[in-house]
């Protein structure tokens, strides 16, 4: 007896997973005061969503420079059986410095924000509210967030 081909796609699935996920923002930044999702909790959250949609996930990272400045670009795509992709990239640039870190920590700290925020594109998580994209961390209120300023950093070049 042969399986039946399945005949939804890969929109669909992504569609499905998109509207069943739940990533609810787990961790607490203690000097911030605010709750936020981590990548591991979304990832966590997607993994029996992706399986039973019949849909793998492939996370990678390169690092780029753009004028002048090192980035970490992550790409997450969801792959069916038969080939089919989607994907989504997010950026975070690397701290010329960081206090308490190494130049490795800079670089895996760098590429979990990346992670998430292409996480976030592609699973439609939306972070508009979430303090991890609004907090000044006790600077400048008029200073913009990490996030935005890779954006504006990258408008035009890629």
């Amino acid at each position: 007896m042969t399986e039946p081909i399945d005949t939804t796609t890969l929109v669909e699935r992504l569609q499905s997973v998109q509207s069943q996920l739940k990533a609810p923002k787990g961790q607490k930044n203690k000097f911030g005061n605010y709750n936020y999702r981590s990548a591991e909790d979304i990832l966590e959250a997607l993994k029996p969503l992706l399986a039973s949609n019949g849909l793998a996930l492939i996370i990678a990272d390169d690092i780029v420079e753009i004028a002048g400045r090192v980035y970490v670009k992550a790409s997450a795509s969801v792959i069916d059986a038969y080939g089919a992709q989607i994907g989504s990239n997010g950026f975070a640039r690397e701290a010329e410095t960081k206090k308490g870190m190494d130049d490795a920590q800079i670089t895996g700290s760098a590429s979990s924000y990346a992670r998430k925020y292409a996480l976030n594109g592609l699973f439609a998580i939306d972070d508009t509210k979430d303090a991890d994209s609004t907090n000044t961390h006790g600077k400048d209120k008029t200073s913009k967030p990490q996030q935005n300023e890779t954006v504006n950093a990258l408008d035009g070049l890629i």
